[in-house]
């Protein structure tokens, strides 16, 4: 799609979500939570917007068990490709206020890199004085997740089950091949910088390996390290941690540190694989637990084991430097009829200590729980798909000290942008003035109302 257009919703907010200013509600967004709740005596149907499967997964599991036996899920899934996930939702919000009961929305998930589109209007049900969570039950949830749903005007807007520090899972067998070992903390400290990095992305050329399996797969660990936002004063911002990723992987492509592959390709998944000559992915642990873990099997109908693929041939380490990655939360719709199921759902997978374990333990998900996250690190865990390691307590300093002050509406839009831009460029098809001039023309295609 050439150019794509904004929805009336993101019209209908954008003021607010662009700017983050305080605006006067609407006199029809300004019902007390007392008429919310005697509006929402229960619905029998419960609309629910995702754009894949993963939360699905996490409902049908840990909460599925609970819903009243008169009460339907509808999942209305619509992959995020092309911002198809969020114009599909943008139209159910607009008419919200008139449609049947049995088909508002009553939860939808949003990402980081645009939470803050929706975080910043009255489409969203506030999780305190709305919905009913008390401040009690989150207080061990990681500040940052709650930071990143908190609009302008302090109310929090949605709640998540994870957190999603990042790190290098890397094959063990590529590992003791160029380094002599495979043991974590050894690893990790031979990849504690991006010099030394480099060092060992040179070491794996020689014997037949690519550090990476293409363009994209250190972006993140760059741009979630951004001190300043994408955007300022509607003027677009170009951080040194971007110019740094392009200078990286313009050199990685060059020097045939990595595959050529574009993340989410199916070159990039043949890496996983038992043939697979990749090094190493950057990712959270749900990249471990949803990407990688099917990817290195062999047969995708046997026991996830070791001997099926790669499976069990991995690791995990901090790297070069922290960073953290995605991340999914749940909001309440306004105008949802099921207030008091949305409550129990939100009690249920983000605030109880024994479920945010459980996921833990059984998917390897780092989740949004301090103490249980903890306890985890310091218990006998061990993934199988990591050979064993509990992988959790490295990645216990990483989501402290994970800082969201940067995002705007825009990181989604930019940061695909800026990778499809610069493709080319590492390809050597185009010059980098040519890839900064496609990156700008899109972008400002996407979002008339920034200039350069």
């Amino acid at each position: 799609m050439k150019k794509i257009v904004l929805t009336a919703f993101a019209l209908a907010c954008a003021a607010v979500a662009l700017t983050g200013c305080n605006e006067k509600k609407s006199a029809a967004t300004t019902a007390t939570t007392t008429a919310v709740a005697e509006e929402n005596a229960g619905g029998k149907v419960l609309n629910i917007y995702v754009w894949n499967e993963e939360f699905q997964g996490r409902f049908n599991t840990y909460y599925k068990s609970k819903l009243p036996a008169d009460v339907t899920v509808n999942w209305v899934i619509t992959p995020n490709q092309g911002g198809a996930y969020q114009q599909k939702l943008d139209e159910a919000l607009m008419q919200q206020e008139n449609a049947p009961a049995d088909e508002k929305v009553d939860l939808f998930l949003v990402e980081a890199d645009y939470a803050l589109k929706y975080v910043n209007t009255d489409f969203t049900l506030d999780v305190i004085n709305d919905i009913g969570i008390t401040k009690e039950e989150i207080k061990d949830q990681y500040k940052y997740t709650q930071d990143v749903m908190t609009d302008s005007k302090g109310n929090l807007k949605g709640l998540t089950w994870q957190a999603c520090p990042g790190g290098f899972i890397y094959r063990r067998s590529i590992a003791k091949d160029v380094l002599k070992t495979d043991d974590p903390e050894e690893v990790g400290e031979a990849l504690s910088n991006w010099e030394k990095f480099d060092e060992v992305a040179e070491q794996a050329k020689k014997k037949g390996y690519f550090m990476l399996s293409g363009y994209d797969d250190a972006f993140r660990a760059f741009s979630d390290n951004m001190t300043k936002p994408w955007v300022v004063d509607n003027k677009i911002v170009i951080d040194p941690q971007i110019e740094a990723w392009i200078k990286q992987t313009k050199k990685y492509t060059a020097m045939g540190y990595n595959n050529k592959a574009s993340l989410w390709s199916p070159e990039s998944s043949q890496g996983m694989g038992a043939k697979g000559k990749v090094f190493g992915y950057f990712g959270p642990a749900w990249f471990i637990d949803f990407v990688m873990a099917p990817g290195s099997l062999d047969d995708q109908n046997a026991p996830k084991e070791a001997g099926n693929g790669s499976y069990g041939d991995w690791a995990f380490c901090k790297g070069p430097q922290g960073f953290s990655w995605g991340g999914t939360w749940i909001c309440g719709a306004k105008g949802s009829d099921n207030i008091e199921l949305i409550r129990d759902i939100l009690r249920t997978l983000t605030c109880d200590a024994e479920v945010m374990t459980e996921i833990a333990e059984k998917s390897g998900d780092f989740t949004n729980n301090i103490p249980a996250m903890q306890a985890v690190a310091d218990s006998d865990y061990k993934n199988p798909f990591l050979g064993g390691q509990n992988h959790i307590k490295f990645f216990l300093d990483s989501a402290t000290s994970i800082d969201k002050s940067c995002i705007t509406m825009y990181d989604l839009g930019m940061s695909e942008k800026i990778q499809s831009s610069m493709k080319d460029y590492f390809d050597d098809k185009i010059t980098l003035d040519q890839a900064w001039n496609n990156f700008y023309t899109s972008v400002l295609e996407l979002y008339p109302r920034l200039s350069k």
